[in-house]
């Protein structure tokens, strides 16, 4: 199969370019009962052509109920494909968070066995094989992870999201990456650390977050990667929930607080790092940052999401810096962030890890029983 233009610059591996295949030509690596991992945070950076070829397959071929896997993403994923696999009944398994509908109606009638866990140690719980455990191998099947480019020796650029994807891929015997040209290359915006196991597990050295310490990419084997599929499929998300009146009485509240706080001396000028929530009172807090009235200055900021109102907050020259595991914008906001590229990218961060296999969970760094 030939590769566009666009795909081949992002794929700067030329073995990899051999390996171009068709979502629905990938069939026989998804036999039933396989463990699949997934790639996706909040949203964002799943894969999409390959789970849609599959379900269609079940649909087309009346194979509900007969083909299911298990299924693990670092967080959710999106409607149009997890919640397709729930409706087609093809999920077995699945861990450690859902959204939506369907998966939602077949865990409550007990058809999907869900496993809920917080979403700072599922990673490592992967690595350590919990998840894995009834398997000879005591590993994935299969990984399916969505990039934005492939550097020269194989390693894979992420998109929007990095979650749960260098342990998703440690722990797959295949790899199958969608290379989705809908969106610009995140190439330079990340900072990957994989994960070692107790003993050999060190500290990270993160003083501030615009600190790096890992690489720009996720490190692969090549020799497991079995296929490379061109998507052009954007992430599907939703706009924003609209800020109320609570939602703004809370902000108000909030900076107030912190206004205090920092008149009394408990605070710096600039406060400590932020970290916010998702949803309309996150982003009023944000947006109330943003408009003036609190006048904070360098502002640095380390969550888990960054949402729309952190591109105003940029705008208004209070943030200095931001790094997240996911970017999630709506619709409307991916494309300022996209048009505005230049502006944004030396000031954020993609870490994969802040809060959520690194920074929630210190102690874990020890493998410390508890």
């Amino acid at each position: 199969m030939s590769a566009s233009a666009l795909l081949k610059s992002r794929v700067r591996r030329p073995s990899y370019l051999k390996k171009i295949a068709k979502a629905e030509d990938l069939m026989h690596h998804f036999p039933n009962g396989s463990y699949v991992g997934w790639s996706g945070f909040t949203g964002v950076g799943y894969p999409k052509k390959v789970p849609t070829a599959m379900a269609d397959h079940v649909e087309k071929n009346g194979l509900q109920g007969q083909l299911k896997y298990n299924l693990f993403v670092g967080a959710s994923s999106g409607a149009e494909t997890e919640n397709r696999w729930a409706k087609l009944n093809m999920i077995e398994r699945r861990a450690p968070h859902q959204v939506g509908k369907e998966i939602a109606k077949g865990i409550n009638n007990g058809n999907i066995k869900f496993f809920d866990k917080h979403l700072s140690m599922f990673p490592v719980d992967l690595m350590y094989g919990f998840y894995t455990r009834e398997k000879a191998n005591n590993r994935l099947d299969v990984a399916i992870v969505e990039a934005s480019a492939i550097t020269e020796d194989g390693g894979i650029i992420p998109g929007a999201s990095v979650g749960a994807s260098p342990e998703i891929i440690q722990m797959a015997d295949k790899i199958i990456i969608e290379v989705n040209t809908a969106a610009p290359s995140f190439e330079g915006l990340h900072d990957i650390t994989m994960t070692d196991l107790p003993p050999r597990r060190k500290p990270y050295s993160i003083m501030a977050p615009e600190d790096r310490i890992g690489t720009p990419h996720i490190p692969i084997d090549p020799e497991r990667v079995v296929a490379i599929v061109e998507s052009d499929y954007p992430d599907q998300t939703q706009p924003n929930a609209p800020e109320d009146d609570t939602s703004r009485a809370i902000a108000s509240n909030l900076i107030e607080f912190l206004k205090y706080e920092v008149s009394k001396g408990r605070l710096p000028e600039n406060l400590l790092p932020l970290q916010s929530g998702i949803g309309n009172i996150a982003n009023a807090v944000i947006g109330g940052l943003a408009s003036g009235g609190a006048n904070f200055k360098n502002l640095k900021v380390w969550t888990e999401v960054l949402q729309d109102s952190f591109l105003d907050l940029f705008d208004s020259g209070n943030l200095d810096f931001a790094t997240a595991t996911s970017i999630r914008f709506s619709p409307d906001g991916f494309k300022r962030f996209y048009d505005n590229w230049e502006n944004y990218y030396p000031k954020a961060k993609q870490d994969h890890g802040c809060r959520h296999a690194v920074s929630n969970q210190p102690i874990e760094t020890l493998g410390a029983f508890r």
